[in-house]
């Protein structure tokens, strides 16, 4: 069962099909703080194409790809990691994905190789809730909660993750995940 209460920190939402809000079509999201003042997560499948990291920060490895987070502060710079306690500050999500932290050592450990550039993704802004929103949100019928897999944030091609997420679920959710973007079709 998909409820507002089974939201936490480390969890999925998904979007119900027909969302048809420009930010959260089909999106993806892993929630990274979920509290009684509110709740904070980042997009997984919304690469900014035709824009990397090095374009607003220098960081000497190949270009890195940005993801649009969400539509809070577009002007903040956040990553979600696998190096733990490796990097100060890291806010733990779920097992072995780290959020934030100091950015220098975040820095030493891609450039020494020390943390392999795929176990790293940086997001401009972020998607953000304030006390009772999500769940008026849920009262809407607008997420659908799922279980993270560390997978999906490297693994997995982001034009495809909503509907991947959707079919592991299984059930009904299979279903859903083949449905086309126009409901027209359906």
């Amino acid at each position: 069962m998909t409820t507002y209460e089974t939201v936490e920190s480390g969890k999925l939402l998904l979007a119900e099909p027909f969302l048809d809000d420009p930010y959260f079509r089909r999106a993806v999201i892993l929630i990274t703080q979920h509290a009684a003042w509110g709740s904070m997560g980042f997009i997984l499948n919304r690469p900014l194409d035709d824009v990397s990291l090095n374009q607003f920060t220098t960081l000497p490895v190949a270009d890195v790809p940005l993801y649009y987070g969400g539509p809070v502060a577009t002007n903040t710079l956040h990553f979600i990691h696998s190096a733990g306690e490796l990097v100060d500050d890291s806010v733990l999500i779920t097992e072995n994905l780290w959020w934030g932290g100091n950015f220098e050592q975040l820095k030493f450990l891609l450039t020494s190789k020390l943390l392999p550039l795929d176990e790293v993704r940086f997001f401009v802004g972020y998607s953000g809730w304030d006390t009772g929103q999500l769940k008026g949100e849920f009262d809407d019928k607008t997420w659908i909660v799922a279980d993270m897999d560390k997978n999906y944030l490297h693994r997995f091609p982001t034009s495809r993750l909503w509907s991947s997420i959707l079919k592991h679920k299984g059930d009904a959710y299979s279903v859903i995940a083949d449905m086309r973007e126009e409901n027209r079709f359906n």
